[in-house]
């Protein structure tokens, strides 16, 4: 079992022309509490989906949990609870 709880490595998101998510590297230990700040638009949220599996990434990879978040999101949305301030958007599982 691995001692980190996430781990992030050139995670990157697009939208068209605009890149939400632009190749983060994230490391978070398991019992450490961790955010994200930061303006509107700046990824925060895109960067949670697909941490929750409900968004793919265009490149890079991510575990949560030792689990790929690609190749098995429900597996890792078994394992994780995730609240937002706001609602979701419709049909969103996550």
């Amino acid at each position: 079992m691995s001692d980190l709880a996430v781990e992030v490595t050139g995670l990157t998101k697009t939208f068209g022309t605009f890149t939400a998510v632009d190749g983060i590297d994230v490391t978070v230990p398991r019992g450490q509490i961790f955010g994200f700040l930061g303006p509107n638009g700046s990824g925060k949220t895109t960067t949670i989906r697909m941490l929750c599996g409900t968004m793919r990434p265009d490149s890079g990879r991510a575990l949560v949990l030792g689990e790929d978040v690609v190749r098995h999101p429900d597996r890792v949305q078994r394992r994780i609870g995730y609240m937002t301030t706001s609602s979701p958007p419709s049909g969103s599982t996550c």
